[in-house]
C-alpha cells in the first residue's frame, strides 16, 4: 500500500511539473505573454527614442494631417486646407489613396487616413503633424452609421454580384471611391454583403419587418449595433482605432512589426499601456490637436495656430529675402531649410525650392490679404454648404433601409449596458481622449493669452501713434507759424530799410 501511495505521489508531481512546463513554454513561445511583452516593449522603446526634436509650435515645410476617421477632418480638408494650400502643393492623391509618394516636388500638404507610421517615409524634422480626436463612443456610433450609409448606396442593384461588378468597373477606370480608402475598404464591403443577405432573407419571408423604436436594433434591415461592435473586424479596426492610428499600429501600417504588436495588445490588455504611452507622446509633439466636440473653439484655434503660419509662409515667399530676414529676427532660423529640398526633390534639381512658391501656386486664402478672422468666415461659409450636401446624401442612402434612420434622438434608445460595452472595448481611446482634452485646454489657453497680448500691443501702438500724430501736428503748425513770422519780419525789415534810403 505504501509503495502504491508513493507511486501515486510521484505521478502527481510529474503531472504538476509537466503542466508547469507546458504553461511556461506557452507564455514564453510566440504569442505567449513573455514573447508579446518583449515585442511590445521593444517597439515602444524604439518609437519613443525616434520622436521629433524640432520646435512643435512652428509650422514646418510639410503639413501632415493625420485624419482619424469620423472626427470631422474632411471638413477641415475642404474648408481650411484647400483654401490655404493650392492643389499643386498637395502630395500625390493626397487623402484619396494612402500608399502615396510624398517626395513629389513642392509636396507641402499630406491629408490622409494613414497612420503615424507614414512619418517613416517623411523627413521628420521638416514635418508638422496635426490631428483631431473625438469622444470614443460617438466615434464608434459614427463609424457604424457611415459603414451602413455607404453600403446602402449599393442597394439600387438587384443583387450583391451586380453591385460588386459595378464597383469593380468604376475602380478599373481609375475613379476614386470610398472603397479605396482605409478603413472603409474593409468596413463597407463587409456591411454591403450583410445588407444584401438581410434583404434576400426579407424577400424569402415575404418582406416582413418587425418595427423597432430603436434604429440601432432593426435586425431584419441592418446588422444591429451590438453585433457590429462584437465582430472581429470591428475589434481589429474600430475599437481603440484612434490610439492605434496615432501610434502607427493599424492594419494599414508601414511598420513590419505592427501586426505582431497590435495582435499582442489585443490579446493581452495590460500591454496596451505601452501603446497608450507612445500615442500620448506623439500628441504632445503635434502642432495642433483638435476636438470634434469643441468644434467652434477647435476651428478657431486651427485658424490661429496653423492658418496664420501657412498664410505667413506663402505670402512671404514672394519675397524670399524679406521672408528670410523676418524668420531670422523672429525665430532665429529659417522655417524653410534647404535640407527639405535635398530630401524631397533629389530627382529634379531644377525644381523650385519649397520656399519659392509662385503666386499661381498660393491657395485661395493666401491671395486675399487673409487673417485668422477672415479665414474663419470662409470656413463657416464652406461648412454650411458642405454639411447640406452631406445631409442630403445621407438621407437618400438611409431611405433604402428605413426604419433604420440614425439620429441623435435614436442614439438615446441604445441601452446603458451596450454603451458600457463600447466604452470597455475602447478603454485606450477613452484615456487618449482625456489626455487630448488636457492638451486642447492648454493650447486654447495659450492662444487666448497670445491674442490678448497681441491686442494690447496693437492698442498701445495705436495710442502711441495717435499721441505721436498729435504732437507732430502741433510741432508742424508751430514750425509753420515761426517760418511765417520770420518771413513777415524779414519783409517788414526790408521795407523799413528802403524807406530810410
Amino acid at each position: 500500500m505504501r509503495q502504491k501511495g508513493h507511486i501515486f505521489d510521484v505521478f502527481v508531481i510529474l503531472v504538476f511539473l509537466l503542466s508547469v512546463s507546458t504553461i511556461t513554454k506557452a507564455t514564453e513561445g510566440k504569442d505567449g505573454f513573455k514573447w508579446c511583452e518583449r515585442i511590445v516593449k521593444q517597439w515602444a522603446s524604439s518609437s519613443l527614442d525616434s520622436e521629433v526634436k524640432n520646435d512643435k509650435h512652428v509650422l514646418q515645410n510639410l503639413l501632415f494631417f493625420l485624419h482619424v476617421p469620423r472626427t470631422g477632418g474632411r471638413t477641415y480638408f475642404h474648408c481650411f486646407l484647400k483654401k490655404l494650400y493650392a492643389s499643386s502643393l498637395e502630395c500625390p492623391r493626397s487623402y484619396d489613396k494612402l500608399r502615396i509618394d510624398p517626395r513629389k516636388p513642392k509636396c507641402r500638404l499630406l491629408v490622409t487616413h494613414d497612420d503615424y507610421s507614414m512619418m517613416n517615409k517623411l523627413h521628420k524634422d521638416e514635418t508638422s503633424v496635426v490631428t483631431i480626436l473625438r469622444n470614443p463612443i460617438d466615434r464608434v456610433f459614427s463609424a457604424y452609421e457611415f459603414s451602413v450609409e455607404v453600403a446602402a448606396r449599393f442597394l439600387v442593384h438587384p443583387n450583391l454580384t451586380s453591385a460588386t461588378k459595378m464597383s469593380g468597373r468604376l475602380r478599373s477606370k481609375n475613379t476614386i471611391s470610398t472603397l479605396d480608402i482605409w478603413p472603409w475598404k474593409y468596413l463597407v464591403p463587409w456591411m454591403r454583403e450583410d445588407l444584401f443577405a438581410r434583404r434576400e432573407a426579407r424577400e424569402k419571408n415575404g418582406h416582413s419587418v418587425v418595427i423597432s423604436t430603436n434604429p440601432y436594433d432593426t435586425k431584419e434591415m441592418v446588422m444591429p449595433l451590438h453585433e457590429y461592435i462584437n465582430n472581429p473586424i470591428a475589434r481589429d479596426i474600430i475599437h481603440n482605432g484612434a490610439t492605434f492610428q496615432v501610434a502607427g499600429l493599424t492594419n494599414n501600417s508601414y511598420l513590419t512589426e505592427a501586426h505582431d504588436v497590435r495582435h499582442c495588445v489585443l490579446k493581452y490588455q495590460s500591454l496596451g499601456d505601452y501603446v497608450l504611452k507612445v500615442a500620448k507622446k506623439r500628441l504632445d509633439n503635434m502642432l495642433y490637436v483638435g476636438l470634434t466636440e469643441n468644434h467652434k473653439e477647435s476651428a478657431t484655434m486651427f485658424a490661429n495656430v496653423v492658418g496664420t503660419q501657412a498664410i505667413s509662409q506663402f505670402t512671404g515667399s514672394t519675397s524670399h529675402e524679406d521672408h528670410t530676414a523676418k524668420n531670422s529676427s523672429e525665430q532665429g532660423s529659417s522655417l524653410l531649410e534647404s535640407d527639405f529640398d535635398t530630401t524631397y526633390h533629389h530627382s529634379n534639381s531644377s525644381e523650385q525650392k519649397p520656399n519659392q512658391i509662385s503666386s499661381a501656386e498660393q491657395g485661395e486664402a493666401t491671395k486675399k490679404n487673409m487673417t485668422a478672422g477672415k479665414l474663419m468666415d470662409v470656413y463657416e461659409s464652406c461648412i454650411s454648404n458642405l454639411r447640406k450636401t452631406q445631409s442630403e446624401r445621407r438621407v437618400n442612402s438611409l431611405k433604402k433601409i428605413d426604419p433604420a434612420n440614425f439620429t441623435k434622438e435614436g442614439r438615446r434608445q441604445v441601452s446603458e449596458a451596450l454603451l458600457q460595452e463600447i466604452t470597455s472595448f475602447n478603454h485606450l481611446d477613452v484615456e487618449l481622449y482625456k489626455y487630448a482634452q488636457t492638451i486642447f485646454a492648454n493650447q486654447h489657453k495659450h492662444m487666448l493669452l497670445y491674442k490678448a497680448v497681441k491686442n494690447q500691443l496693437d492698442s498701445d501702438f495705436d495710442d502711441s501713434y495717435r499721441a505721436f500724430s498729435w504732437e507732430a501736428i502741433c510741432i508742424a503748425v508751430s514750425v509753420v507759424f515761426v517760418a511765417l513770422f520770420a518771413v513777415l519780419f524779414v519783409t517788414a525789415k526790408r521795407r523799413t530799410s528802403k524807406l530810410k534810403l
